[in-house]
Order: structure tokens, then C-alpha cells, then sequence
């Protein structure tokens, strides 16, 4: 495949979100589930593995920096970020637990977890999902096109019309540029 051809399939992807109006109502719910957060008190919490966790990481400067306005700090965070407790707790516990404990430990009702994974499979981040519905935090899941086992455990789940990695990633950034602008000019008319 040559580089426009590349081109062409990341705006395929990005077209067929933009004309499925459930899913650009999906992406409204998830920006209004952060504001209600952020309004009460609450945290945004962001986890990924390789890229998603690149991405996770991304999404939670964004709000705790600037978007596109001069305003307060946002409380957001990716769980990933510590090194020392990720390595410890997967010595410790096991991989699959890194994020689930953290979420124990530092999640509470009213905070957002915005849980993504292309593939919707990957067993730490639906740890983390089953410990943030304990606390009855909403997840947030964005995904690949099946959604994968995370389908049925997000309370909006955003699973891009792909199943080509590269392609699902670029559409999660977009997406989560396009909640952290909404959260910002909700939140900072």
C-alpha cells in the first residue's frame, strides 16, 4: 500500500464515524460523563498498554495542561505513569493487575474511567474496568470495531469502525481531542 493509500484509509475510518450519528452521540455522552466529573469533585483516569497508553497519557496532559484555552488546571491522570509501582505490582501481582490496583487504591465514585485498547481484550485494562464499576465509576471504552470483551462493560463505549491498529489509534486521538475540547468549552465558556 502506498503512503496516500494510507492516507485515504485513515479518512475512511474517520468518515464513516462522522456519518454514524449514534457514535458522534456517544462521543457528546462521554464529554458530558467527564464535565459531570470534573464538576463534582471527580477525576479523569486514563489507561492503555503500548500505544493506547501513549495515547492515555496524551488525553490526560490535555486536561491537566491546556487544550486550546488558558484556564485552570483539570485533575487527570494515565495509570501508567509511575514506574516504580507499575514494575512493583507486576513483580508482585502480575501484569494484569497493575491498573486494577490503582483504581482500588485512588479511584472513587464520581471519578471517569476512560479505559482504551484496540482490541477490547487486553485483561489489565478489563481489570481496571471491573474495579471502577465496584466503585460505580462510568467507564469511558474506546476500542476496535467489536469492542471486544469490553463491549458490554463500558457505560459508553467507542469502538472505531477498524480493525487495523494503526488506524483505530489515530482515530482514538481524534476522538479524544474532540472530549477534551467539549470538557473545556463546557467548562470554560
Amino acid at each position: 500500500m502506498n503512503i496516500k493509500e494510507k492516507i485515504e484509509a485513515s479518512i475512511e475510518v474517520k468518515k464513516r464515524i462522522l456519518n454514524d450519528d449514534a457514535f458522534v452521540e456517544n462521543i457528546a455522552k462521554a464529554a458530558e460523563f467527564c464535565v459531570e466529573a470534573l464538576r463534582n469533585g471527580g477525576k479523569i483516569w486514563f489507561c492503555g498498554n503500548g500505544g493506547s497508553a501513549a495515547d492515555a497519557q496524551h488525553l490526560a496532559a490535555e486536561l491537566t495542561g491546556r487544550f486550546y484555552k488558558e484556564r485552570r488546571p483539570l485533575p487527570a491522570e494515565a495509570l501508567h505513569v509511575n514506574s516504580s509501582y507499575i514494575t512493583a505490582v507486576a513483580n508482585d501481582y502480575g501484569y494484569d493487575q497493575t491498573y486494577a490496583r490503582l483504581v482500588r487504591g485512588s479511584g472513587r465514585k464520581g471519578d471517569v474511567l476512560v479505559a482504551i485498547s484496540t482490541s477490547g481484550n487486553s485483561v489489565n485494562i478489563l481489570n481496571a474496568i471491573g474495579e471502577a464499576k465496584l466503585l460505580e465509576m462510568p467507564v469511558i471504552g474506546m476500542t476496535g470495531e467489536t469492542g471486544g470483551r469490553m463491549e458490554h462493560l463500558c457505560k459508553v463505549l467507542l469502538n472505531v469502525p477498524s480493525h487495523d491498529t494503526p488506524r483505530i489509534q489515530e482515530a482514538h486521538i481524534m476522538i479524544g481531542h474532540i472530549i477534551c475540547e467539549q470538557i473545556e468549552n463546557t467548562l470554560f465558556p
